[in-house]
């Protein structure tokens, strides 16, 4: 059987076809939310609000709820605080994301370890991390679930690209204008809160920082228009998403590394192609 007849056998099973459909909107949310962070340099607040995400499902797996009802509103809780803890300057920006990162995992490991009824704490723990089974295991809920905080995330940056365009440069010209700034960061942060939980169906919480930044910064290596950068992010991050699922369904790889692990290939095609394009432009001047 040859590759391509392995895919038509794989692209039968539903489980397949729900993966490649939330695989292709998570990344296109996180790539389209990307450019704007990484602008903001906020490019590891994912690392941090997915770690949080991580310990509030500890607690859920716990308390034997459905992990998306806990998971969701904490996250969306602490990103706000977060955004404004570093908007008013108490906290710097790495400062926050570190304190994040290392309580919010130590604290869901230990919750884990102390009360878990599973008979294979690593192996759960393994998968929620690094997003080894999750990606196929999706039901018809999950999927609409996340069609809809999809559209959600696409309507508002499509509807207030130009709020969002001047504050990502210039916070101050933006209050200065009349925008409420403190309101659309909060928006923001929940749309962040929102991405991450559903981004660590993909790539496991440990890898969702990769999912957000490195399509940014390969469309920035390219272009210096917004808009282009921001459709460019998005063709990568999706492409680059397909190709990991089926790739990982082919080779039996996990789908979250396997996913980042092509775009940081991206990543490093589009500085080399930065790089040949400066040495043309040069030599031409010459």
């Amino acid at each position: 059987m040859n590759i391509f007849e392995q895919l038509g056998y794989y692209l039968k099973f539903d489980f397949v076809k729900y993966a490649l459909v939330v695989g292709i909107l998570i990344s296109l949310s996180c790539a389209i939310l990307g450019v704007t962070l990484v602008l903001k340099r906020y490019a590891m607040i994912g690392d941090g609000l997915s770690h949080v995400a991580f310990g509030a499902m500890t607690i859920a797996m716990v308390l034997t709820i459905a992990d998306m009802y806990l998971m969701l509103p904490v996250t969306i809780l602490v990103a706000i605080l977060l955004i404004r803890l570093t908007n008013k300057g108490k906290v710097k920006n790495d400062s926050a994301i570190a304190m994040l990162s290392v309580g919010a995992l130590s604290f869901g490991y230990l919750i884990v370890n102390l009360f878990s009824t599973s008979s294979n704490i690593s192996g759960d723990v393994c998968s929620t991390l690094f997003g080894s089974t999750s990606i196929l295991t999706l039901s018809t809920l999950d999927v609409w679930i996340c069609v809809a905080l999809t559209i959600v995330v696409l309507f508002y940056f499509v509807f207030f690209h130009n709020k969002i365009f001047a504050m990502t440069f210039d916070e101050d010209f933006s209050k200065a204008t009349g925008t409420k700034v403190a309101v659309y960061n909060n928006i923001m942060a929940i749309i962040t809160g929102i991405i991450i939980v559903l981004a660590m169906k993909l790539v496991g919480s440990l890898l969702i920082s990769a999912l957000i930044v490195f399509p940014a910064l390969s469309a920035i290596r390219l272009f210096k228009s917004y808009k282009m950068v921001i459709i460019f992010a998005s063709i990568i991050s999706v492409v680059s998403s397909i190709f990991g699922i089926l790739v990982s369904l082919l080779w039996g790889t996990p789908v979250g590394a396997t996913i980042v692990i092509i775009n940081i290939f991206n990543y490093f095609v589009c500085y080399l192609i930065e790089i040949i394009t400066k040495n043309c432009k040069s030599g031409a001047k010459l």
